[in-house]
């Protein structure tokens, strides 16, 4: 004890900690609200809303779709960085506020201030999670939480974020640190102040399904993280050991819970997607776009994949295991509602468009020199090419007649192959294709398919080449047409 003592500024009781929180000059709430969050700033959209499409409460999707720069691998290395990034800067506060000893007396005050309840306003104001308190005696904050914006709502799941972390951090800080603190002491102060933390957790929970899955996704990343801490504490106290694990336990079972809720969620939002009657009529109005429902689906895998850069122990695993079922069944229900598409060829555009936005958040590839296509999507495009172009070059004939016979055939059959480039051309012209490298590798592709067979024919046939060049329809042209298709 007399250790402990030591380590605080010489005449500072339980007393004079009750009554200031921390020095002036260590600022601890602005540096801890000032920490980006691990991966607000990557999750583009607002999945969950109060109006949403037909009465459900799922909105449509977000505007985003992976590009070239912000949809690879390496945007999801740039997310996982900065979410290391944060839990250092995080690491720093605790590190200080332990140094600086403003830690220690808060444990002081706790356990021998004689008002524990004051002395866990201090340290979670301080925290920058004073309301979290509040909640406990059934708040007013408690009963507005289903009503909140998904902005404000993020709001307070980010200070809590941060909050859990800098206690969890502290706390182990401490325990290691038993030279220094009666390892008892700071269990148990860790133990109210994680209690206390958790009452978020069941209050989240039984907010509505509205906008609430990033919320979920988040706080479980966190809850996962520092529990692991937790189990890793080294302590010498056996009193002091169960009690860490203990928190670790209660930690844990929050995790497990949020992970639950983001299961139920999941399936909420594949019963929302299989029974949506619009699927046909969208296709259409689309032209074979990229559908709200595939946004919305891999809206919410890029918040679950994203999890697994920071998730322990097993639920890392349980993780994954959800994020490939749920690809798996949006292939799966892309393939069943394409069949509701009569025109074959936007049927096949329609899954090359999707299941390469899929890919791009389950197996990115591709970056600024080029673009390496699945297995599945070189089968969508090739089935896309069959159906739209496949019958353009086989209607020039080679003819083996002679003379002007020959000359009349080769006229028609050229005849025949410009009608049916500029049918399927004008028809497919303003279709789109959103990612910029997909669409450059479709048009490469359909040039290759009939522009350079075109072009071969023309070789073949001087007079009618002099022919084509002086109506301007040579293969030139319409590889420039080319250029401009699927801009939508």
């Amino acid at each position: 004890m007399a250790g402990w003592l030591a380590s605080l500024p010489e005449g500072t009781t339980a007393t004079d900690v009750s009554a200031a929180p921390c020095p002036a000059s260590n600022p601890y709430r602005d540096s801890i609200r000032g920490v980006a969050l691990p991966r607000g700033q990557y999750i583009r959209s607002n999945l969950f809303t109060h109006s949403g499409h037909s009465g459900s409460s799922f909105s449509g999707a977000s505007s985003y779709y992976p590009s070239n720069d912000s949809g690879s691998s390496s945007g999801w290395a740039s997310a996982a960085a900065a979410a290391d990034l944060g839990t250092q800067e995080l690491t720093v506060i605790s590190y200080r506020m332990v140094t600086d000893g403003y830690t220690q007396r808060m444990v002081q005050a706790f356990e021998y201030g004689g008002d524990p309840d004051r002395a866990l306003e201090i340290w979670f104001f301080e925290l920058d999670v004073d309301w979290v308190l509040q909640m406990r005696e059934q708040h007013v904050l408690r009963r507005k939480l289903p009503d909140m914006s998904a902005s404000s709502l993020q709001d307070l799941v980010g200070r809590w974020i941060r909050a859990l972390t800098v206690i969890v951090f502290n706390i182990r800080n401490l325990a290691v640190a038993v030279h220094k603190m009666p390892p008892i002491a700071v269990a148990q102060f860790g133990k109210a102040s994680v209690s206390a933390m958790l009452v978020f957790v069941n209050a989240i929970l039984t907010v509505p399904k509205t906008h609430k899955l990033r919320a979920v996704v988040d706080m479980f990343i966190c809850v996962s993280s520092v529990s692991y801490y937790m189990f890793t504490t080294l302590v010498i106290s056996p009193e002091a050991k169960s009690i860490f694990s203990e928190i670790g336990g209660s930690l844990e079972g929050e995790g497990n819970r949020l992970l639950k809720a983001l299961c139920s969620m999941m399936e909420e939002v594949r019963t929302f997607i299989e029974d949506d009657d619009s699927w046909a009529v969208e296709i259409l109005q689309g032209r074979g776009e990229v559908h709200r429902n595939t946004r919305l689906m891999v809206d919410c895998i890029m918040s679950m994949k994203m999890t697994r850069t920071s998730a322990r122990r097993h639920s890392s695993a349980n993780l994954r295991g959800l994020v490939d079922n749920s690809v798996d069944y949006l292939k799966d229900v892309l393939l069943r509602k394409s069949e509701l598409c009569p025109d074959l060829s936007m049927r096949y555009l329609f899954l090359l468009n999707n299941s390469y936005f899929i890919v791009q958040v389950s197996e990115p590839s591709g970056d600024n020199h080029g673009i390496k296509l699945t297995p599945e999507c070189e089968k969508y495009m090739d089935s896309y090419l069959d159906a739209s172009w496949g019958h353009v070059l086989p209607c020039i004939s080679k003819s083996k007649f002679p003379g002007l016979l020959c000359c009349w055939i080769n006229t028609s059959s050229h005849t025949k192959f410009e009608s049916a480039f500029y049918q399927t051309y004008n028809a497919q012209k303003f279709w789109k294709v959103p990612d910029p490298l997909l669409r450059d590798a479709l048009r490469i592709a359909i040039t290759k398919r009939v522009i350079s067979g075109y072009h071969n024919y023309l070789d073949e046939h001087p007079e009618l080449k002099k022919q084509v060049r002086r109506e301007s329809s040579g293969p030139d042209v319409l590889k420039e047409m080319l250029g401009q298709i699927f801009e939508g």
